[in-house]
């Protein structure tokens, strides 16, 4: 979809991204870092970072930061999704071949950058992804499968054992995987069983067994869990008042947002929010 080299600034300070698509980043030069609920990880020069598709994220440049850039759709004619078990933020040393092949991927798709603005709120229109589709139409059969063979080696190099925390990847029906791409980018919506099973046109109790079996939750105890998760989130990362994230996060109200918050994390969240500040203090 967009591939550039683009020089960043403190600008490029944008929290709570989520995106249907992968992006991969090489760093040439300066820093900043990605972080999410779990983890925080420094740009630094050298290094490729992978970011899946609906992956909850904050991005930040701290002064200035060299970026080759790369963002692309996955498509899966079984739904079978390579993070779909584990949509968190990694990192590796880049090698060589990491740098040619960003520089040859600038080299065979021009105009590929993002031109209107860096932030994901403007850029991230389904007009704009039209676009870039159109621009794919207009490759010719060498360009493409060069692009795909190179986005193919890019991704590889996430996806041994030791980064993914796995040792092979369980096929997901594509309605089951779709269904959990939609509550991912929806967790502020009312969300049932019912109208998730009639989006796949199947019946709520099948569904829900279904669920159960790829997921390991049912359908309700899996979309609280992913709420949390992103309460957490926006717990550590902004100055929200809880009664805001219950809001964002889809809860009824604030009452029902602090029990089902200290039911599966044990605590609540200002507990949590004094804990993680006394373990993860701020820069």
């Amino acid at each position: 979809m967009n591939v550039d080299l683009v020089r960043l600034d403190s600008k490029w300070n944008y929290s709570n991204v989520i995106s249907p698509y992968h992006r991969i980043y090489y760093i040439a030069d300066g820093d900043g870092e990605i972080s999410n609920f779990e983890k925080m990880l420094r740009l630094e020069r050298g290094h490729l970072y992978i970011i899946p598709s609906f992956t909850l994220c904050n991005l930040l440049c701290t002064s200035k930061l060299d970026q080759y850039f790369v963002q692309f759709f996955e498509e899966s004619s079984d739904g079978n999704s390579i993070f779909s078990n584990n949509r968190s933020i990694f990192k590796v040393k880049a090698m060589d071949i990491d740098v040619l092949n960003f520089k040859r991927l600038l080299a065979i798709n021009p105009g590929r950058g993002i031109n209107r603005s860096d932030d994901p709120k403007i850029y991230e229109k389904d007009i704009y992804y039209k676009e870039y589709q159109q621009l794919n139409l207009q490759q010719n059969t060498t360009q493409f499968l060069e692009t795909q063979g190179i986005l193919y080696q890019m991704v590889s190099r996430f996806t041994s054992p030791d980064i993914l925390g796995r040792t092979e990847l369980q096929s997901i029906p594509i309605k089951i995987l779709e269904s959990i791409n939609y509550i991912a980018v929806h967790l502020h919506l009312p969300l049932s069983v019912k109208m998730l099973a009639d989006r796949v046109y199947q019946n709520p109790e099948y569904f829900s067994r279904l669920f159960l079996r790829y997921t390991g939750s049912r359908p309700l105890a899996y979309i609280n869990q992913k709420r949390i998760e992103r309460a957490q989130h926006l717990i550590i990362t902004t100055n929200y008042k809880y009664a805001d994230i219950a809001e964002l996060t889809g809860f009824e109200g604030l009452s029902h947002f602090s029990r089902t918050f200290k039911k599966i994390t044990s605590v609540s969240p200002s507990g949590y929010k004094h804990f993680f500040i006394a373990k993860f203090p701020l820069r």
